[in-house]
């Protein structure tokens, strides 16, 4: 007589909601690792002598943190919506944010202001995608 055992094979499954919380966790961090170093950037830039001037008016050091948790907070709920409806949702994230990326420098090529304050402005938003999008990135299927 032959007798065989089995135990039950012990699966890992990783559920939506738990992937979701996740990825939320760690976009809330790189927004915040992202508006500090946007901070940094442009109080690095002032006190080098850049003007922080746009129309006249004085960007304060932390508007540049606002704005850069603002936008990224939206690429973290693009990329949790994305997660749920995209076939290939790290793909679909990092396509769509480089060219909003790329769209949003569009602004701070027109707007009025020196030449040194533009660039500025333009290196804060590759900053911030840098930081941001890679880390939201690793946290998406493939």
């Amino acid at each position: 007589m032959t007798t065989t055992a089995t135990t039950p094979a012990t699966t890992t499954t990783r559920t939506a909601g738990s992937g979701i919380a996740a990825l939320l966790g760690f976009g809330v961090a790189a927004t915040a690792a992202a508006s500090a170093a946007t901070m940094i950037v442009a109080a690095a830039g002032h006190a080098a002598g850049v003007s922080l001037d746009v129309a006249g008016a004085p960007i304060p050091v932390s508007g540049f943190g606002v704005l850069t948790t603002v936008f990224s907070l939206v690429g973290v709920i693009l990329a949790a919506v994305l997660a749920r409806t995209a076939r290939h949702p790290r793909r679909a994230f990092v396509r769509t944010t480089v060219v909003l990326t790329v769209l949003s420098l569009v602004p701070d090529v027109i707007v009025d202001a020196a030449p040194g304050t533009k660039a500025l402005l333009m290196f804060t938003h590759l900053v911030a995608a840098a930081i941001v999008i890679p880390v939201i990135a690793r946290r998406l299927p493939a």
